[in-house]
């Protein structure tokens, strides 16, 4: 009779067919590896094993996580990770039961995005143009954040955008985001014109040999600007804009961008189009920014108000 798999390899098998078969971000490839390899080690500590694993033990492991301090939110992504595992094994016959179907998590705490100004964000576009060792960083470094700022796009989605995507003066960028789900993204005239000439330079500088398939290319394994090396870039340009380094990310653009569209007056749904949100209701978080604008708006036009 052949020995059981251990869960390393089930966990292994499991990862490949998520990447396959749901088309996971690679991020959300690592993080699934890194909490199961995680309860791995909580089950060999504890002497369980995977083909006798109960509901009450993974409850267990729960209760150890949150009193190890973990913060709610990496509990709940721990445990949605043990429920997409577990459930991959039920299917695959190698449980006759899910033990986590009716464990329910402790859920993520709503917070409100984290944004700048527009005055800030103008701030930060007008630094980028002045900061890098050479024109090429200050022309690709202006690329990146009014690409950034225009679309909303995520880091990743911005940083491995494919050079043919932006080639022909585009009014509209292709891009593949989450899941492998693709949408358009409508370019500002200044992304347009930050793009041509941050291309004029890239193209000059490139090896026709041997072409580069991204629009920011570099060394890097990826063979494109790392996540990493623009989050450092994002801070040098805060520094040189004013603003507080601690403030500004590429999320925070991403966020500015949201917001910024919705006090002017954008509906929800085209928002959601834009970010790539596959539900409504992530968006929804934006809508903190109407309130001020729905209080002026009621003050100054309702027949009852006594502040007109």
């Amino acid at each position: 009779m052949s020995a059981e798999p251990s869960p390393q390899r089930l966990i292994a098998t499991f990862l490949e067919a998520h990447a396959a078969e749901a088309g996971a971000a690679q991020n959300t490839q690592l993080a699934y590896a890194r909490d199961l390899a995680i309860f791995c080690d909580w089950m060999a500590a504890e002497g369980e094993s995977f083909a006798t694993m109960s509901r009450a033990s993974i409850e267990q492991y729960l209760a150890d996580c949150e009193a190890e301090g973990l913060a709610q939110s990496t509990r709940a992504r721990r445990l949605s990770s043990l429920k997409s595992f577990f459930r991959f094994a039920y299917e695959e016959g190698w449980r006759q039961d899910n033990p986590t179907l009716r464990i329910k998590g402790p859920g993520r705490a709503r917070q409100l995005p984290k944004t700048i100004s527009v005055e800030e964000v103008e701030r930060l576009l007008d630094a980028a143009t002045e900061t890098g060792r050479s024109p090429a960083d200050r022309a690709r470094n202006r690329c990146l954040m009014e690409l950034l700022y225009a679309t909303g796009m995520r880091v990743t989605e911005l940083v491995s955008l494919p050079v043919s995507s932006a080639r022909g003066d585009p009014q509209m960028l292709l891009v593949r985001g989450k899941g492998d789900k693709e949408r358009m993204v409508p370019l500002t005239e200044s992304a347009r014109i930050a793009l041509r000439e941050w291309l004029k330079i890239r193209d000059a500088a490139e090896d026709s040999a041997h072409p580069a398939r991204h629009l920011f290319p570099s060394r890097s394994a990826l063979g494109h600007l790392t996540r990493h090396r623009f989050f450092q870039i994002i801070k040098e340009i805060s520094v040189a804009a004013g603003v507080d380094p601690s403030r500004v990310t590429p999320h925070t653009m991403r966020h500015a961008f949201a917001t910024h569209l919705l006090a002017g007056g954008a509906d929800l749904m085209t928002i959601q189009t834009l970010l790539g949100h596959a539900d409504v209701a992530t968006t929804e978080i934006y809508t903190h920014v109407l309130e001020d604008r729905l209080h002026e708006l009621v003050i100054r036009h309702h027949p009852l108000s006594t502040e007109q």
